[in-house]
């Protein structure tokens, strides 16, 4: 415990996990258990447990939802040699593994359609690494760097998620930062132990404003080098892509593996190689407006994928890993035409071919959660049951793979006429290409040769029964007064209930179930085969023993304490005969029973039993091999899993374009914004579920005008259509049809989203502060590819504090070009009017539009912007 002071310390004994001291006594009523007093030779200990197989509940309390660190004391037997050295002790315990919320990898409670992503943080060097500002000025990382040209400086980012094998860096700003994290949504962040600079100490002021949950790891990273990466990694990463990689991407992708290495206590791990990704390579959505244009999660709720949200609105996907990637484009929407392009190409042949859609449909929902599959193989963690969903997973592959490859072949095919269209057809035979098949499939057919599936089902019943007894016995137990006597005579009670079970059963021969079949190998067919021929030797012993002692209830059993013995419900009559049978020897005897030893059945048992052994210990050695396959095909099943995901996304954008009536968006690299009968896609399901209508509206900013002022009544939907805009922006870049009549837009590098009132007490922010630091962020950050939407910023104030607001807000922005919405109420028209004059007398572009909305209840989002 003082080794490991910051964790909860669960020490497997036995049957049980147990909590001891001070940590009994601490989250032992936060678990809902019983504290009891071990009697030790030093005193009384507080001593809570559970039994083994409620891990997953318990680690779930601690670590999700308390975001407690849990270190695991597994016990191991101790071989002779080790026995003598440690005084007699049958079992060592050692910490097998230190479990925090970012270092999860097939915990029960995971999440499956969130990623688990685990991310250290470290400065850049202050003398190599200088960042320019809008103004194009460099920044110089001097330590007294005032705030305003620290948001500038530079750190490096590395994150992984353990349990899909994924593994990203990413250089950024420290004003950027944390809209970053935001994006990724990290659930733990390292940083560096040793460090103690200003660009260190605001970063923790940034993750503590936040709520995150920060560890701090001591890494000696004087030289890091990403060649030290190499044993963790499927693949080493080249000299020349090395290159690529900023100096703080490598300090921070060494910490991060540094601290995973000692948190799985030397566990084997692979992931994949690290993807350097890049500010221009998506579109930048600060903290702010992935909150207020509910993109990922509701305002409300704070729930992932809640109802309301974009990604709860859009989500047609039928696989897990699909929605995780569905997740990760919404909050990085591409600015890449190409990407994007290829995207829309894939979304729109499966919204004009009906029966492919749902055919690949079909198949996808045979597969399985494949990239979390592989990685439990790389951990060495995958059983019998993940190697049935891997295989069920490759032969949902194959079915993909042949129904894209025979579309492609019909669309050559003699029966298509010259003028038949075929577009579309190039972006499935790019998807197709991407599919490996010959490795996994020989590993699928060779996974249905070996696992016998109805002897696993088997398997997973007798495991049942034997929790749920274990599991009353517990209950029984604890239930009382907890005292230390029960708690110490738990595991006994619940070996000798087991073995009491095992001793009752152990002449049934339908209790062993084997999960390979005995054509496996050539060594398990030989070693079934004299099993059998055992099988039928015992039944021949009963029967002539049955016959000769006149005792038709005789049976051959084992039970722990006298091994291998006959046993009678007998007679005086069966007693007298025992007397004269010459090979046997009683051992006990009762009114009812009789048990007695014979050296045919000892000899007999001992042969079997050793068979047995035997038959395991060549299905262990057939599963490892298994094991191994799997490794060697780890990247294709990973890059086959990557086009399943990307396909369940097209598949689904392409039936909600067809369920909403959505368009193909064009997307250009000019700076217009042009939307003919948008509408926005949460608020028009909303009023559907109602019985309601969606007023579409149009919206022509950035060409010609660059800012567009929105006035209107309360309620009349002024918020709505400038939110609309900014999704309709997100979705065309996800790759995704569009809620329109037309949509033709340019890239935009960085969205911004100034809408809505809050505070912030804590830092001693009121609503106008937030939203004057809000807006300054937005003026810092913006470029002339930006597209910017503000709702009523500087209502908090005065008439005239307001106008200097607006004036220096549209001023700033006109002068980067940006593209921007704003939203003001009616009441304020006369001051809007003359702050418009006076951007008439020196500006060009401004625009501004006037909701014809009645101000109401009912006439929520109903009105019609109209110019003027």
């Amino acid at each position: 415990m003082r080794k490991f002071e910051n964790c909860v310390l669960l020490t497997r004994v036995g049957g049980f996990y147990e909590l001891y001291f001070e940590h009994a006594e601490e989250y032992g009523p936060l678990l809902n258990l019983k504290i009891a007093q071990k009697k030790t030779t030093a005193g009384p200990v507080p001593m809570a447990g559970f039994p083994f197989f409620q891990l997953d509940r318990f680690l779930k309390i601690l670590v999700q939802d308390l975001n407690k660190y849990v270190a695991i004391s597994e016990e191991y037997a101790n071989n002779a040699s080790a026995k003598v050295k440690s005084g007699g002790l049958l079992f060592d315990r050692k910490v097998a593994r230190i479990i925090s919320p970012g270092t999860l990898i097939d915990e029960k409670f995971m999440d499956p359609y969130e990623n688990n992503f685990l991310m250290a943080i470290h400065p850049m060097d202050n003398d190599t690494d200088v960042e320019t500002s809008p103004d194009g000025l460099p920044v110089e990382l001097i330590k007294d760097a005032p705030l305003p040209r620290l948001a500038y400086m530079m750190v490096g980012l590395a994150w992984l998620d353990l349990s899909t094998g994924d593994f990203y860096t990413q250089s950024t700003t420290m004003g950027a930062l944390p809209s970053v994290i935001a994006r990724v949504g990290a659930k733990e962040i390292v940083l560096n132990k040793t460090l103690g600079s200003v660009v260190q100490e605001n970063i923790l002021t940034t993750l503590e404003h936040d709520r995150h949950l920060v560890t701090y790891h001591l890494a000696d990273l004087e030289a890091p080098s990403m060649s030290d990466w190499a044993p963790m990694l499927e693949v080493p990463v080249s000299a020349a892509t090395q290159a690529t990689f900023s100096g703080g991407e490598v300090a921070a992708g060494s910490l991060l593996l540094s601290y995973v290495d000692e948190r799985l206590q030397g566990l084997g791990i692979k992931l994949q190689p690290p993807v350097r990704r890049h500010d221009t390579d998506t579109m930048s959505i600060d903290k702010n407006s992935m909150r207020g244009l509910e993109v990922l999660e509701t305002s409300r709720d704070g729930l992932a994928g809640g109802k309301g949200s974009l990604l709860h609105v859009v989500r047609r996907t039928v696989t897990k890993s699909g929605t995780r990637l569905l997740k990760d484009w919404l909050a990085s929407p591409s600015t890449s035409l190409s990407i994007i392009n290829s995207r829309l190409d894939l979304v729109e042949k499966f919204h004009d071919d009906l029966s492919l859609r749902e055919d690949v449909v079909s198949m996808l929902r045979r597969s399985y959660d494949a990239q979390r599959l592989v990685q439990k193989f790389a951990l060495g963690r995958g059983d019998a049951d993940d190697l049935v969903s891997l295989q069920r997973t490759i032969e949902a592959t194959r079915g993909i793979a042949n129904i894209l490859q025979g579309y492609n072949s019909s669309l050559g095919s003699p029966s298509k006429a010259p003028g038949d269209k075929i577009d579309g057809a190039p972006c499935l035979q790019k998807m197709s290409s991407r599919l490996s098949l010959s490795g996994p499939s020989a590993l699928a057919a060779r996974i249905a040769e070996v696992i016998d599936e109805e002897g696993l089902s088997e398997s997973h019943r007798i495991e049942e029964n034997e929790g749920a007894d274990m599991l009353s016995l517990a209950q029984e137990v604890l239930s009382s007064e907890g005292t230390s006597e029960d708690m110490e005579a738990l595991s006994r009670v619940a070996r000798s209930k087991a073995n009491t079970k095992a001793s009752k059963e152990q002449d049934v021969e339908s209790e062993d179930t084997w999960i390979m079949r005995t054509s496996a190998s050539a060594t398990l067919q030989r070693l079934h085969d004299k099993l059998g021929d055992l099988c039928r030797e015992k039944a021949s012993l009963t029967a002539n023993l049955r016959q000769q002692l006149g005792a038709q209830s005789l049976s051959l059993r084992w039970t722990p304490g006298l091994g291998h013995i006959c046993h009678i419900k007998g007679t005086k009559d069966v007693r007298t005969s025992l007397e004269s049978f010459a090979n046997a020897r009683s051992v006990s005897s009762s009114k009812t029973t009789r048990s007695f030893y014979l050296s045919d059945w000892s000899t007999l048992g001992t042969t079997i039993d050793q068979t047995k052994l035997q038959i395991r210990a060549e299905e262990h050695h057939v599963f490892q091999a298994l094991r191994h396959q799997v490794i060697r095909n780890l990247i294709k099943l990973r890059r086959n899993a990557a086009v399943l995901d990307q396909l369940d996304i097209a598949c689904a954008f392409a039936l909600l374009a067809r369920e909403q009536s959505y368009v193909r968006p064009l997307l250009n690299r000019s700076t217009a914004h042009k939307i003919i009968a948008g509408r926005h896609p949460t608020v028009t399901q909303g009023l559907q579920e109602q019985g309601r209508a969606f007023v579409a509206n149009d919206c022509f900013v950035g060409d010609p005008h660059r800012l567009w002022l929105l006035t209107g009544p309360n309620m009349a939907g002024k918020s709505t259509f400038l939110r609309q805009n900014a999704l309709i922006c997100i979705l065309a870049q996800t790759g995704s049809f569009v809620p329109a009549a037309h949509a033709e837009l340019g890239v935009v590098d960085k969205l911004f989203s100034r809408v809505g009132a809050a505070d912030n007490l804590f830092a001693d922010q009121s609503t106008f502060m937030v939203e004057m630091v809000e807006t300054a962020a937005i003026l810092r950050e913006a470029t002339s590819r930006s597209f910017v939407v503000m709702d009523e910023v500087g209502r908090g104030t005065t008439p005239e504090d307001g106008v200097a607001v607006g004036r220096g807000v549209n001023r700033r922005s006109h002068a980067l070009k940006v593209a921007r919405l704003a939203g003001i109420p009616e009441s304020a028209i006369q001051t809007a009017r003359k702050v418009l004059e006076e951007l008439g007398e020196t500006s060009e572009g401004v625009g501004s539009q006037a909701d014809d909305g009645q101000d109401g209840k009912e006439a929520e989002r109903l009105g019609r912007d109209e110019a003027g």
